[in-house]
């Protein structure tokens, strides 16, 4: 029941969280909820508004209806549980409480989160007074933003949103770019380490230095043989480029020396970095001393004999595995069908995949992208020919880097293609469709003249093969 609780808190501020509105926090502030300290309570301590509580409280309520928070989490992600600390709130705790989550933008406005579609993800629960009330969540679909209600009223300190980060790849840069593979807010994870009794194992990958001494990962003094260790799962497979081990605020705490190792299984360990001579409060930087680039999903860094390090950087590029298995992860999380639009413009098609979730590899989501995609109705497949733009316009997006061929391609060709497909249209009715990913204008011409001699039937089947085709490469650039 509490092992969510070793999961990140995707609330935090650390990682940017915020509480944006509440519909009511006369005795205390909203922002109190996220709070990275546990609340305190001071015997004598009043306001002009009454006792001072370290938490949201809103008054008492004498209408009908129920009082609610929408919080932005610091990182989208999957939640996998709520921890609802009523700490001092005993007689004004709520009787009750339930969890909402949406997929929105980072910037959008209470305005347009009140009017947002919201989902169930912790039905109404009963809530016990100066309490740590733990309630575990089936989280399946990534979430930006959450909804904290209280019914009907009164106070809690803290919450705390525990999950896994989805990122979203295409506004974070997209993973055709070296990345940090083990920074929390790209979705690296810290499984597991050897002992944390001074500083938490999820320190180690949050973003930006550690602001002190408290803001690492480091163990207690070792008085056995044997060393200490702790295990990054990286957010994809990766080849890796250069590592950062940062011993900031560490003066005589540091480790001696530290050693890193890789995996692909998390179980199977193969030498990145020799053990390896470290300083106090020293940024150290390792590049030609890696012995090989993987591809790994997983490090563990030793630190000999123990001590405290404060910030992991792994910098690499993901594999083609590496990306295509964050592309199943992405689709298998969507709120909603908006990225899959962009794939495929029909509805139907759009429906049918969110209704065939989980996919279980890359190979199945592919598959079961073009089974759905060529079992449709022509009218499906006319809806999503529709929404793409005539070769050789020029359209913001994807369908701009598809038809690079066309760019400097001579101005009698792209002449000769705006005739052809208002050509094409008039004889079958729909738009000329290829697969225009790594063809050139003039190649792309000769096939369009080539399927005007086409009946209308084998046309809307042939545009249709070639729409799966593109499907196939749009699936990986939902992470690129």
């Amino acid at each position: 029941m509490t092992e969510f609780r070793s999961l990140l808190d995707l609330a935090s501020e650390r990682l940017g969280g915020s509480v944006l509105y509440a519909n009511d926090d006369f005795f205390a502030e909203k922002e109190n909820l996220l709070k990275p300290s546990k609340a305190i309570w001071k015997e004598h301590e009043y306001t002009d508004r009454g006792k001072w509580m370290d938490g949201w409280e809103s008054r008492r309520k004498r209408v009908p209806g129920y009082d609610f928070a929408i919080l932005r989490l610091g990182a989208p992600g999957i939640v996998h549980g709520v921890v609802v600390d009523t700490a001092f709130f005993r007689g004004n705790y709520p009787e009750s409480c339930s969890i909402e989550g949406t997929s929105a933008r980072v910037d959008a406005s209470v305005e347009a989160l009140l009017a947002a579609e919201w989902r169930e993800i912790l039905p109404r629960s009963p809530l016990k007074g100066d309490s740590e009330n733990l309630f575990e969540i089936d989280g399946r679909e990534a979430l930006t933003h959450i909804r904290f209600n209280i019914f009907p009223d009164g106070g809690v300190a803290r919450l705390r949103v525990h999950g896994k980060v989805v990122p979203e790849w295409r506004l974070a840069g997209g993973l055709g770019h070296e990345i940090d593979l083990a920074a929390v807010e790209n979705g690296g994870d810290v499984l597991t380490c050897s002992d944390m009794f001074f500083g938490p194992k999820h320190n180690l990958i949050m973003p930006g230095r550690a602001h002190n001494m408290s803001d690492g990962w480091e163990t207690r003094r070792r008085r056995g043989p044997g060393h200490d260790w702790v295990i990054v799962r990286l957010t994809t497979e990766g080849r890796i480029r250069r590592i950062e081990i940062d011993t900031n605020h560490f003066k005589g705490n540091y480790p001696d020396t530290a050693s890193i190792e890789g995996s692909r299984d998390g179980e199977t360990w193969t030498e990145l970095l020799p053990r390896m001579k470290l300083q106090a409060h020293t940024r150290h930087f390792f590049l030609d001393e890696l012995v090989t680039d993987g591809p790994f999903t997983h490090l563990r860094l030793n630190v000999y004999p123990d001590g405290g390090v404060s910030r992991l950087r792994v910098w690499g590029v993901a594999t083609e595995e590496g990306r295509r298995a964050a592309a199943v992860r992405r689709v298998n999380t969507l709120f909603h069908g908006q990225e899959l639009r962009n794939v495929c413009g029909s509805n139907r098609w759009v429906e049918a995949m969110l209704a065939a979730r989980p996919f279980a590899s890359w190979d199945t989501l592919a598959e079961s992208a073009a089974h759905v995609w060529l079992s449709l109705d022509p009218a499906d497949w006319l809806e999503a020919f529709a929404a793409h733009p005539r070769i050789g316009e020029k359209k913001p997006g994807w369908s701009s880097q598809e038809q690079s061929g066309t760019r400097g391609a001579a101005e009698e060709t792209m002449r000769a293609l705006a005739e052809g497909n208002r050509a094409y249209e008039e004889q079958f009715g729909f738009l000329y469709l290829v697969c225009a990913t790594g063809r050139s204008a003039d190649d792309m011409l000769a096939n369009l003249r080539e399927r005007m001699h086409n009946t209308r039937d084998t046309e809307l089947r042939i545009a249709a093969e070639e729409q799966a085709k593109i499907i196939a490469l749009r699936l990986e650039k939902l992470v690129l």
